[in-house]
């Protein structure tokens, strides 16, 4: 069962409480009465595997899945600079 933290807003008591997924939350402080808020921390969670890194996706890297040649975007800039609409006046 996880472990949920909870800071009061009136008096600040912090504490954890052990709860199931399916429990309601709390909402009354046990040392004062006040409202109760649920505290969030980082979780430490990794991705291991292609497709998760930054670099993964990136064209021309070695080492990225599906890597390979792929043809830039200075291909595609240079096909729009002459197009025939402009030279006809």
């Amino acid at each position: 069962m996880p472990t949920y933290a909870y800071a009061c807003t009136q008096c600040g008591h912090r504490f954890d409480a052990v709860q199931s997924f399916s429990d309601a939350a709390l909402t009354e402080c046990p040392e004062c009465g006040g409202v109760l808020r649920k505290q969030y921390g980082s979780v430490g969670v990794t991705f291991n595997g292609s497709g998760f890194y930054r670099t993964d996706s990136r064209a021309g890297n070695p080492g990225a899945a599906g890597g390979g040649n792929a043809p830039g975007p200075t291909s595609s800039k240079s096909e729009a600079t002459s197009s025939p609409a402009s030279s006809e006046s």
